[in-house]
């Protein structure tokens, strides 16, 4: 049955889902620990795979396999590219580097929208899916820890109001239970899914190592 997608999804990526988030990445934004330029350098990164993903996504939005979970309004490439641009300035797409994780994470992306536009469900369900129910929180802890008022650099997490990010939420859900009777075809985006956590997993991993690095000497006189 088509309902059984979004159920398998949430059901065998739950492990990987609590995993991650108790990573310590992860658990440093949680407690509000991280500084402005592991956050900058956190949104970079997902920048560049937004912007993968979403240029994937609008490409195969006509297919029958896609069209149910596309949905503009939950794309965040702009969101994350002001967001940069508040905290980190201009220079944010020549100065932040992408880990090699995020290179990796790309190189599937490109591969799927290539190869098999069905498999783009997946990444889409575990960034937006994440993103709408983690968001409101995120938000909270990222204005506080950096101190940010009235909304600047925190764009990435507002997808309106609480009624409109629950309809969002639902609609989303909606589009993954219309999406496929195939079995073959639920078996191979929940396998999709959990590579996509792996590959979260290591770019988080990834970016923990690099806020612990010590900061260049500085050149100034």
């Amino acid at each position: 049955m088509a309902a059984d997608l979004p159920a398998r999804l949430r059901s065998e990526t739950r492990v990987l889902h609590t995993s991650l988030e108790r990573g310590p990445f992860m658990a440093a934004m949680l407690r509000g620990q991280l500084d402005r330029a592991a956050y900058c350098l956190f949104l970079r990164n997902l920048q560049a795979i937004y912007a993968a993903l979403e240029d994937a996504m609008v490409r195969h939005a006509a297919q029958t396999l896609v069209a149910p979970v596309f949905m503009p309004a939950l794309f965040r490439r702009a969101a994350l590219e002001q967001d940069l641009d508040a905290l980190y300035g201009p220079s944010w797409a020549c100065a932040l580097p992408l880990q090699p994780a995020c290179h990796a994470y790309i190189k599937r992306l490109q591969a799927v929208h290539a190869g098999n536009a069905l498999l783009l469900v997946a990444h889409a369900y575990v960034r937006y899916l994440g993103d709408l129910s983690g968001g409101q929180i995120l938000k909270r802890i990222v204005a506080d820890s950096l101190q940010l008022t009235g909304g600047v650099g925190t764009a990435f997490y507002d997808f309106g109001d609480a009624r409109q990010t629950a309809a969002l939420t639902c609609a989303f859900r909606a589009g993954l239970g219309q999406l496929t009777n195939d079995q073959t075809h639920v078996n191979r985006i929940v396998a999709e899914a959990l590579d996509a956590f792996e590959l979260h997993r290591e770019l988080f991993e990834q970016l923990d190592q690099s806020r612990h690095l010590p900061s260049p000497p500085s050149t100034g006189a």
